[in-house]
């Protein structure tokens, strides 16, 4: 029997929901939540999500919608907050919503997620990398990126491999996201025989990285991976260039956006950063990339095609299954193929993509991204 654990969630506030940009007033429109950040410190992530997953929306209703019904997106903004995620979630189960992208943020989706699994809610995260929220049986969580268990020794190799810097110091977030892709790089570097002198956490919203500044030099550190998201790494960047500290910098998807390029001016040129492919700049997809920038829109962001197939694959689901019952979508989706902006994708029983991989890019001063040869 099923738990019931939504509750009817009152006053909230004007942030947690707004209302979508494809509001149509037929009844029989199949909603879609797009669940993620849309105020705070990580908002631009969260209009990527936005953007892809409503673009996704508009194609779909343009060709016909789907088994004669149109799609519906609704906006729920989380803040990329565990709690505020909890009451989006009891909010979307209120509105009698059944399909949910997102959350975007890993500590977000995984709190969030137990409120979707007992209410039978079918959810496709575009962003979160954390392998355990799909370690834990669920039937109704799914992920159209890759995991940290893949992009962590991704990274590590690449260090080992390519860098060979003599002493490196792994800095986190202390937040799932963060720490959790710390610990896989940190694994991979030692077992690759590469020393990491210092593993460490920093606080969500700290701006004065001086102190670990002045530890990073005094332990001779030539290199510098960081587990988090770009704002603390954009003022570390910056604040280590003042100071005179030169050591190479590498950080996660969660750092490549083109706000750390404003916070670091400068000192973000040569950054590495491991991101999904540019599936942009893949020949199939530019009719794709034409529609996004007729609306002045940018392609280019790392979950914008992520947050495209999400809706994507739900509406292949909902028309090669004939319905809206989404224990028949989950199976569904795990038996079948699709045809996606990210190419042909399956897949496996725990709810992730197989065979997804990351890739290593330099960030540079202007915000744009070059694939490392």
């Amino acid at each position: 029997m099923k738990k019931k654990v939504a509750q009817k969630v009152l006053g909230l506030s004007a942030s947690v929901l707004l209302a979508g940009s494809f509001s149509l007033a037929n009844a029989e429109t199949i909603k879609i939540a797009i669940a993620g950040p849309q105020t705070g410190d990580v908002a631009q992530y969260g209009d990527m999500q936005v953007i892809g997953a409503e673009m996704a929306v508009e194609q779909i209703n343009a060709a016909g919608g789907v088994n004669g019904d149109k799609l519906e997106a609704i906006r729920y903004d989380d803040a990329c907050e565990p709690k505020q995620a909890v009451a989006v979630a009891n909010k979307i189960v209120n509105d009698g919503i059944k399909f949910v992208v997102g959350h975007l943020c890993s500590g977000s989706t995984q709190p969030a997620s137990d409120v979707y699994e007992d209410e039978g809610i079918l959810v496709i995260t575009p962003a979160s990398t954390s392998p355990e929220i799909t370690q834990r049986g669920y039937t109704m969580i799914f992920r159209t990126i890759g995991l940290d268990s893949h992009q962590g020794p991704t990274a590590g190799r690449f260090i080992a491999e390519t860098i060979k810097p003599s002493n490196v110091a792994v800095i986190h977030d202390k937040q799932q996201y963060g720490e959790g892709i710390a610990t896989a790089v940190k694994k991979t570097l030692e077992e690759k025989g590469v020393n990491v002198a210092l593993f460490e956490g920093v606080n969500k919203g700290d701006k004065d990285f001086s102190p670990l500044i002045a530890k990073l030099q005094k332990e001779k550190i030539d290199f510098v991976y960081y587990g988090g998201y770009h704002p603390e790494l954009g003022q570390m960047l910056r604040q280590a260039s003042e100071k005179g500290f030169d050591a190479k910098f590498m950080g996660p998807e969660g750092v490549g956006n083109k706000d750390i390029s404003q916070i670091a001016g400068e000192a973000s040129e040569g950054l590495l950063v491991t991101l999904p492919p540019a599936f942009d700049q893949r020949p199939e997809n530019q009719d794709l990339v034409k529609a996004f920038k007729a609306k002045s829109q940018d392609p280019s962001g790392a979950f914008v095609m992520t947050s495209y197939t999400a809706v994507k694959v739900i509406a292949d689901a909902i028309a090669g299954t004939d319905s809206q019952e989404t224990d028949a979508i989950q199976d569904y989706l795990r038996s079948n193929t699709f045809t996606t902006p990210m190419g042909k994708i399956s897949f496996d029983d725990k709810g992730d993509l197989k065979g997804f991989d990351f890739e290593v890019y330099t960030w540079h001063a202007d915000g744009s991204k070059s694939t490392v040869n």
